[in-house]
């Protein structure tokens, strides 16, 4: 039974250091270039994964963000970055216009329901 549970746990071990070793970003790791930690850990399975572990992968510091900005979504790679003013103005413009048209639907439909109430509340 006892090894029947350590050969679980070095599978275990082993896929997910795989998993992790290829998913990893080639600029974080350490120490090695990424194809030769795939080769040790696949070669040696369970001293791999656990140098893997210890000295291969990335490591982030905890108390820094690891985004530059506020929100992390703008330091997505590709993302549109406007870079005419115009542009810029246009698009708040009909953002604002936009904004506006649903305040006033909005004031509409409140009107609307408090009438109704108003004419349920002289019925009853």
């Amino acid at each position: 039974m006892p090894y029947e549970v350590a050969g679980l746990v070095t599978l275990a071990l082993w896929v997910f250091c795989l998993i992790d070793i290829i998913t990893c970003d080639e600029v974080g790791i350490r120490h090695l270039p990424k194809g030769l930690w795939l080769l040790i850990v696949i070669l040696i399975p369970t001293i791999g994964g656990l140098l893997w572990l210890i000295l291969g992968r990335p490591q982030f510091d905890s108390r820094r963000p690891r985004s530059t900005t506020r929100y992390a979504e703008y330091d997505r790679p590709g993302r549109y970055v406007a870079t005419d003013p115009a542009a810029d103005e246009e698009f708040l413009r009909g953002l604002r216009e936009r904004a506006e048209s649903q305040r006033a639907e909005a004031r509409r439909q409140e009107a609307e329901r408090q009438r109704k109430a108003q004419e349920a509340g002289e019925q009853g």
